[in-house]
């Protein structure tokens, strides 16, 4: 029986970061993977295989429409399907083997197998059973589907199968505007599929921003994806090579059909705790299958930690990270700490949507004053010549102090311009703090500075 320091359970983001942390703050570690590769769902069949077809996706759009308006002359590419699930596979396993890699350098043994909590200080893997002061249950989540839908993974499919169709469908039904769907279903739409989405809410990705939401419906309309709002979907029939999608529209009751050869459920996800034997080990849960923690993430069980999808709060590979890192700092005897107001959330479609902070939605409920400075990208001298104009700069700030509340982006490199606001925020800097930084020319991040300069006397490009 191996003795360890701390035993984490699951290898995804949360897992993998904060084993990697606990071994460099000197703590004898050990992870429980019961995948034949680390890194989890965001590694493995998520955030990065997505991010390669969003990718090779995109390159083909900006062929067929805007290589020629370069001077770049041609044929556009055609789609060889299997060469870019190649190409998906191999950045997957480039990232799993660099998890390997980072586990051998720290000196972390990584236990092959499901893990359960048989009691308090015990994790057992298989047939072993290994001791440790700290246990961290860093299991994640899996997707969650509706009643009347039974997933089969072929012509029904979650994210997971999405990733690896046998073909590129000629019609997709979306069931979910959120995040995943929006994703996946831009990537077939760039392919060729025809797509469209079922939303059960009068508006796409819920809690977002209401002034990007429309803008963003807007910009997926343009290109070709298709939305049937305040639908409730009651059964998906699975044929030989097809499906029937039945819904009725919230406002009459009225019952509608689609059919599509492929039907992806992006209806959310839900914590994965099964196996882990958290009843007979007294672990508390919330309502919503989530695992309870207190400050310090630790559960009411004294030396049980959860981290990441498990527990309540967005479910983002970097949460999780975040939560990961400020665990094994806990456990060193350290200050752990997650600035929860701060954590950035980020769509990669073309254009990319990112948001940190408040909304003005939560603003207005909390009856806060505040005032908003925007800015267009098609002021901007960069986004011009890149055919990204498309979309702004929303950042929001208190009325009297001036001190950033929020920030909202819709447009080229959204998710990497975030994040000079949210260490803005971070630091506790006002809008005028943004707008009196030097921004390089020309870059997308001016359109930042001018959101900043619009929440005082006025942007200099619009």
């Amino acid at each position: 029986m191996a003795s360890y320091d701390v035993i984490i359970i699951g290898s995804g983001p949360g897992g993998y970061v904060c084993a990697i942390r606990c071994a460099q703050l000197g703590l004898k570690t050990a992870v429980v993977e019961g995948r034949e590769t680390l890194g989890g769902t965001c590694l493995n069949v998520g955030c990065i295989p997505s991010k390669a077809l969003l990718h090779a996706s995109h390159m083909l759009h900006e062929a067929e429409h805007n290589f020629a308006k370069m001077g770049l002359k041609g044929k556009s590419p055609s789609v060889d399907w299997k060469q870019m699930l190649a190409y998906k596979d191999d950045v997957i396993g480039q990232n799993t083997k660099g998890i390997e890699f980072l586990f051998k350098k720290n000196k972390i043994d990584w236990l092959k197998g499901w893990g359960s909590i048989p009691e308090v200080g015990k994790v057992k893997v298989g047939d072993e059973t290994h001791e440790a002061k700290n246990i961290i249950i860093a299991s994640g989540s899996e997707s969650s589907s509706l009643p009347g839908v039974e997933i089969d993974e072929k012509v029904v499919v979650t994210s997971t199968g999405a990733l690896e169709l046998p073909k590129v469908p000629k019609t997709m039904v979306v069931i979910g505007a959120g995040v995943i769907g929006l994703e996946m279903g831009s990537v077939y739409a760039r392919l060729g599929s025809e797509v469209t989405v079922v939303e059960y809410l009068d508006a796409i990705t819920p809690g977002m921003d209401g002034e990007v939401q429309k803008s963003f419906q807007r910009t997926l309309k343009k290109q070709g994806i298709k939305f049937v709002m305040g639908a409730a979907v009651q059964s998906v029939e699975a044929l030989k090579t097809k499906a029937k999608v039945n819904y009725k529209l919230r406002k009459d009751d009225s019952e509608h059909q689609l059919d599509a050869d492929v039907v992806l459920v992006a209806t959310g996800r839900k914590p994965y705790v099964d196996g882990l034997g958290l009843d007979s080990l007294g672990v508390e849960m919330t309502e919503r299958g989530q695992i309870k923690t207190d400050d310090h993430w630790q559960t009411n069980i004294k030396g049980v930690y959860a981290i990441g999808d498990a527990i309540e709060g967005p479910m983002l590979a970097h949460k999780a990270e975040d939560e990961g890192m400020a665990v094994a700092c806990v456990l060193a005897g350290q200050h752990g700490h997650v600035n929860y107001n701060v954590i950035p959330g980020v769509i990669y479609t073309h254009p990319e949507v990112a948001n940190v902070g408040q909304t003005e939605e939560n603003l207005k409920d909390q009856g806060r004053a505040y005032k908003v400075g925007k800015f267009s990208f098609m002021g901007n001298g960069r986004a011009k010549a890149n055919f990204a104009g498309d979309g702004f700069v929303k950042i929001l700030a208190d009325k009297e102090t001036d001190r950033i509340l929020g920030a909202h982006i819709i447009g080229p490199m959204a998710g990497d311009l975030i994040h000079e606001i949210c260490v803005a925020m971070e630091f506790g800097a006002s809008a005028e703090d943004l707008a009196l930084t030097c921004h390089a020319h020309p870059t997308y991040s001016e359109a930042v500075r001018e959101a900043a300069l619009a929440c005082g006397d006025g942007p200099i490009h619009s």
